[in-house]
């Protein structure tokens, strides 16, 4: 099975060279240091449950260079969809399918923007990483499951058979992604907004009263947004977050909250910008949210900016 992993960094790094170990042929799109790192050295992955390393991987900033490939699993930072998703072209053949699995609830319309919306596939991960150094993956923790649609898509099945194979990746095809999607907007936009603004790993908000009532209060404005907006979240689903956060090693933050560390563009218009946006549409008050997004709205554009 041809693989382009369109973005390179955490998630994309990780589930890319989790795949090329299982017999995946892999190809990263990724760029700056990062790509020279790979180009040079490898691909190499830190990981509690098992590092990797791929001495040799097949890695360009030009989709060209990669050519058609079966399936493409988008992975770049929200705020580089536009630009990304306008240069998948090359890659796409008549059966390719590409899977987002990119943070918020945006993607798939973005994607369908650029490519015909039929190949499009949404999916969701609560896989934590992030780039440790070029050319260097640090897996810290979070679920191993990746959820995507297209139960029935020949290619998707292909693609849970290759998981299969794999360490450290479960692929659970679902009949219903946009129920996926908005739990995951919702535990993701509260997980990011604490552990950014704050500056903590999830493990000393959840023990400490008073930022343990933040983050629960970033919960649950997102729950009265998504009911609003038509997606309630199931039963279950406080403690489904609850089980998700306390899974995660203490010091674990958002991909967010390391980016903001490191003076990178952070995704915060996407997650509690987003919540700010829709309740201000649907008239639900988003106190937190709102607090976390204009905080944070300072820093969105990255120090070098």
């Amino acid at each position: 099975m041809r693989i382009a992993m369109m973005g390179a960094g955490g998630i994309g790094g990780y589930v890319g060279a989790r795949l090329a170990e299982a017999g995946g042929d892999v190809s990263f799109v990724a760029r700056g240091a990062h790509l020279a790192a790979m180009r040079q050295g490898g691909l190499k992955i830190q990981s509690v449950i098992g590092d990797v390393f791929l001495p040799a991987v097949s890695a360009s900033a030009a989709t060209a260079d990669i050519g058609p490939v079966d399936l493409v699993i988008f992975v770049v930072k929200l705020y580089d969809s536009e630009e990304a998703a306008a240069s998948l072209g090359p890659l796409i053949a008549g059966n390719t399918r590409i899977v987002t699995l990119q943070n918020g609830i945006d993607s798939i319309e973005i994607l369908s923007r650029h490519v015909p919306g039929d190949k499009v596939i949404g999916g969701a991960t609560y896989l934590s990483g992030f780039i440790g150094r070029p050319g260097e993956i640090v897996h810290a923790g979070g679920l191993p499951h990746i959820f995507v649609g297209g139960h029935r898509d020949p290619v998707i099945r292909e693609f849970q058979t290759l998981c299969d194979r794999s360490v450290g990746l479960e692929l659970k095809p679902v009949a219903d992604i946009d129920g996926v999607l908005w739990e995951k907007f919702v535990t993701l936009a509260a997980f990011s907004g604490a552990t950014s603004l704050m500056r903590s790993g999830i493990g000393p908000i959840l023990d400490d009263p008073e930022a343990r009532i933040f983050v629960k209060q970033l919960r649950d404005e997102g729950m009265a947004v998504a009911a609003a907006a038509g997606h309630p979240m199931a039963e279950g689903f406080e403690r489904r977050v609850m089980e998700r956060w306390n899974a995660c090693p203490p010091h674990v933050k958002s991909s967010m909250a390391n980016d903001l560390e490191r003076g990178k563009p952070i995704e915060v218009a996407w997650l509690s910008g987003r919540m700010h946006e829709l309740g201000m549409k649907f008239g639900i008050a988003t106190p937190s949210h709102t607090a976390v997004f204009r905080a944070l709205h300072l820093h969105a554009a990255g120090a070098a900016a």
